[in-house]
């Protein structure tokens, strides 16, 4: 590869997409990833039709639909009643009105096909234990700096690199993230030590007050996803720490027995404390850009971190393909991304407060306004989100 390819920062789903995005444009790129080997932790992942949108355009449509698991709906269950607030169909109406359906993977199924897609492609090249601390740009090309001293040269830079972003740090230098509060186990249960009456095709959420709690199966109906959330105003950040079933079951003492029992049958639990930002718009810095996390980190409740992410690679290789200049491509990237992602982070934290955590009249009042809706009025609902492809 030549001095025209574009240096990406981070080899999650966010930095492998961006690569295939400008693979697809006749671009080439270096992905470079401080962990040793490239692959992802976690466990389920949910796919609007955005998601799907994206895959074709970056190559691997067909692949990515062969691994998801399809879903008939998004169940909406009240933890203290025990009771259906609402669902929406995701048939043929659905697909017809989006385009596409709705679906859920293995994170690391997904990663598998964006990383398949980059080592088949002649324009990618692949680096493990190479982590971008920071960057020195001359107007003409970029150069990362890598930890150890070595420095790697390209046309451009794109911070990919996550919620801890080193590359944004020098083009936003806004400090840490946003401490949520809000603390998120994760367990992966065999499907059939899920409660029989409970396996449901759907991505189901039990709402209660300060908490909730998301199932749904995964690989081929092999296991269950389990995520439960409890706000406990968590000072500090965590990722990943292994804890046991009680100290999970601690915070939902208050809600119904079925919903207790599907976290009884949860194994090997591990925490996270949730963290986002403020949206701001300094994404770029430059021949410099941030995507996905590092750009617009967001709390979890629209599920839609890994397809903004997925959006952000489509839009950066399209803005880059039409433009005469690195600088204007990236900025012509931002202007076109900016205010799609700052509407999904801070509507996936007013999800959280207003529609999975309330408690009494305001719990109430949900069940009542979202119980009212009809299947058509859900899908106008969504399609601001689902009904375009991204590119702004």
């Amino acid at each position: 590869m030549g001095p025209d390819r574009i240096l990406i920062a981070g080899g999650g789903i966010g930095g492998l997409a961006a690569a295939l995005a400008l693979a697809q444009k006749g671009i080439a790129s270096l992905v470079m990833e401080k962990a040793s080997r490239l692959g992802e932790i976690g466990a389920g992942i949910q796919l609007g039709p955005n998601a799907f949108h994206c895959f074709d355009h970056l190559g691997v449509g067909e692949a990515a639909r062969g691994m998801a698991v399809y879903i008939d709906q998004l169940r909406l269950m009240d933890a203290l009643a025990d009771g259906e607030i609402c669902h929406i169909d995701l048939g043929e109406r659905f697909r017809a009105r989006f385009g596409n359906p709705y679906a859920v993977v293995h994170r690391g199924d997904l990663h598998g096909v964006l990383l398949k897609g980059c080592q088949d492609h002649p324009l990618i090249e692949l680096r493990t234990s190479a982590e971008v601390t920071g960057y020195d740009q001359d107007g003409a090309s970029v150069s990362a700096r890598l930890r150890g001293g070595e420095t790697v040269s390209g046309s451009a830079l794109i911070g990919a690199d996550g919620l801890w972003s080193n590359v944004r740090a020098q083009v936003t230098a806004d400090g840490p993230p946003r401490v949520s509060g809000h603390t998120t186990y994760r367990s992966v249960i065999p499907t059939e030590q899920m409660p029989e009456e409970l396996r449901w095709n759907a991505a189901t959420l039990w709402a209660g007050p300060k908490c909730h709690i998301v199932h749904y199966p995964l690989s081929g109906w092999k296991v269950f996803n389990l995520v439960v959330t409890y706000h406990n105003h968590a000072p500090e950040p965590v990722a990943g720490k292994p804890v046991e079933t009680e100290e999970v079951l601690a915070g939902f003492t208050h809600v119904c027995e079925r919903a207790q029992n599907i976290i009884r049958r949860g194994q090997n639990w591990h925490m996270w404390v949730l963290c986002d930002r403020d949206p701001v718009d300094r994404w770029v810095d430059g021949r410099v850009a941030l995507l996905g996390d590092a750009a617009h980190p967001m709390l979890q409740y629209m599920s839609q971190g890994g397809c903004m992410a997925m959006e952000d690679a489509v839009c950066l290789a399209d803005s880059l393909s039409r433009d005469d200049t690195v600088e204007a491509g990236l900025a012509n990237y931002r202007n076109r991304r900016v205010l799609r992602t700052a509407r999904t982070q801070l509507m996936s934290r007013a999800m959280g407060d207003h529609v999975y955590h309330p408690a009494g009249p305001h719990a109430a009042l949900r069940n009542s306004i979202m119980g009212a809706r009809t299947q058509d009025q859900w899908l106008d609902t969504l399609q601001w989100l689902y009904g375009g492809n991204g590119l702004g």
